[in-house]
């Protein structure tokens, strides 16, 4: 293990056993506000432990959360639960079922499943920041920049998703590891690795665009190669051998990252659209709030809902249409301004990265980056950091995320949609710190007032490891960027903590 991933794991351990320390000292503190959410009624008798877990873990158990602990614990009862993926719910059954077993005695089904959201998501998160470092590094080929942003997912403005039972640091962990292992060339792994990812959330399918676009470069690179190693009958025979193999991986790859979003669908459909279920079967108080909500249950003798009878009877569009009205451009109204502001620090991230990379290489994305004008530049040896040719199929990526979470979503879902599917928003901001903070050059810094404190080893003098936590004491005297930087993602980092695990509106 490197001095940089321990000193990312380190910090992500740290912020992990701070997020779950304040989530309870702030749950405690403020009164929970009466949302109007979904919240099941209890049909288990508590049992000895189960109301202190719930005092110490029961900010990480509301609003969406309170969905996938109920998946968790009952299945998919309501039509609306089929919003959310089966994943993660799988994973928490999994470790209460296994991991905290011996507690049985002591803790209900719930109260295991509080605990394996706390000790699932913290792994989780600590196996997603070790894979976004090691896709940084391949990627940007820059030690500092790969370093520095691994340190402020750390702090993520997502932090209470990563924390809470939200299925956003299993997705991080497993968008970010499958696309170190394309990177790396291990097509196949890669595309289980995604395919899985597409099991926790429905964005996982917008990751198809990566195994789309990077086998193809690598094609045209050996194309390109070819060109000049071969002549005749052989130069075609290795030409026709690079596309068959290419569209045979993108149609496989495909394939396979798709899998688990039909097979979900296509549960949906049989549970609704051909029920084997009747209400007797169904506990009377989960029965009594399905008729109080309006939430809609299978039923074997009743009608099946007017979806099933589409050409193409999709549960999850019916879902975000009907519940959650989610659609083009209907966010844009008057009283949504303040969830608009809530999202545009993110947005803001992701314009600046796109705008940014488009100034510094016009050409490159002009030609989509698969081939390149000269021979002095390529993809071998691409110029390291943000700005590397090798950043640009992540931008777009992270444009495309951008303009359908501003267009197509509930807009304040932006932040944490972003944080947890690309590492762009990281990219950029530590690009941004590097650029701009005096003391985070290799120089020294004008006013020797100011300089980060450095410690003597065998008469060498190193930075310390962890740039945030050398800040943080110099925040003041630090420039504008680095303060409106950490600024935000230090406040919304508490802030989240503070709104979400009380039911008060937040991202």
């Amino acid at each position: 293990m490197t001095m940089d991933v321990r000193a990312v794991l380190e910090f992500a351990t740290v912020t992990r056993g701070l997020s779950l320390i304040l989530q309870a000292v702030l749950n405690a503190a403020i009164p929970d506000h009466d949302a109007d959410a979904f919240r099941p009624p209890r049909t288990e008798e508590p049992l000895y432990l189960d109301s202190t877990v719930e005092w110490l873990l029961g900010g990480l158990s509301h609003w969406d959360a309170e969905h996938f602990l109920f998946i968790a614990e009952r299945g998919y009862l309501y039509e609306h639960n089929f919003a959310f993926f089966p994943l993660f719910p799988v994973v928490l059954r999994g470790l209460a079922e296994t991991l905290l077993w011996p507690l049985n005695s002591w803790l209900s089904v719930r109260g295991r499943l509080l605990v394996a959201v706390a000790l699932g998501n913290s792994a989780l998160f600590l196996l997603s920041v070790v894979a976004l470092h090691a896709l940084s590094r391949i990627v940007l080929q820059d030690r500092r920049l790969a370093l520095l942003s691994s340190l402020l997912y750390c702090i993520t403005p997502a932090n209470v998703f990563m924390t809470a039972g939200y299925s956003e640091s299993l997705f991080a962990a497993l968008t970010f590891g499958g696309l170190y292992l394309l990177e790396k060339g291990f097509t196949l792994r890669a595309c289980l690795a995604l395919s899985i990812a597409t099991a926790a959330r429905s964005n996982g399918l917008v990751n198809i665009g990566f195994l789309l676009y990077l086998p193809s470069l690598h094609a045209i690179s050996q194309i390109r190669v070819y060109r000049t190693t071969t002549k005749g009958h052989s130069k075609v025979f290795r030409y026709l051998w690079v596309v068959v193999r290419l569209l045979l991986t993108s149609l496989l790859g495909t394939a396979i990252i798709t899998i688990p979003f039909c097979a979900f669908q296509y549960y949906g459909y049989r549970t609704f659209c051909t029920p084997s279920v009747s209400l007797e079967r169904i506990p009377p108080s989960l029965l009594s709030l399905a008729e109080r909500k309006g939430y809609r249950v299978p039923d074997e003798n009743g009608p099946p809902p007017l979806w099933c009878m589409r050409p193409l009877p999709l549960l999850y569009s019916h879902i975000q249409d009907v519940y959650w009205d989610v659609g083009f451009l209907r966010y844009f109204e008057l009283r949504q301004i303040p969830n608009f502001i809530l999202a545009l620090p993110m947005a803001n991230l992701g314009i600046m990265a796109a705008y940014a990379y488009f100034k510094a290489n016009p050409e490159l994305c002009l030609r989509l980056g698969l081939w390149e004008t000269s021979a002095n530049k390529g993809l071998d040896k691409p110029t390291p950091g943000m700005f590397n040719p090798r950043v640009f199929v992540y931008v777009v990526h992270s444009t495309v995320l951008l303009v359908f979470g501003t267009l197509c979503m509930h807009v304040q879902v932006l932040t944490r949609f972003m944080a947890s599917s690309t590492p762009v928003p990281f990219w950029i901001s530590a690009h941004l710190l590097l650029l701009n903070e005096p003391l985070l050059h290799r120089r020294k810094t004008s006013n020797p007032n100011v300089q980060i404190q450095t410690h003597s080893r065998n008469g060498c003098f190193y930075k310390p490891q962890n740039p945030i936590i050398a800040l943080l004491p110099h925040f003041t005297t630090c420039s504008p960027t680095t303060q409106s930087i950490l600024g935000y993602f230090l406040s919304y980092w508490v802030l989240g903590l503070a709104l979400h695990c009380n039911f008060l509106p937040w991202t």
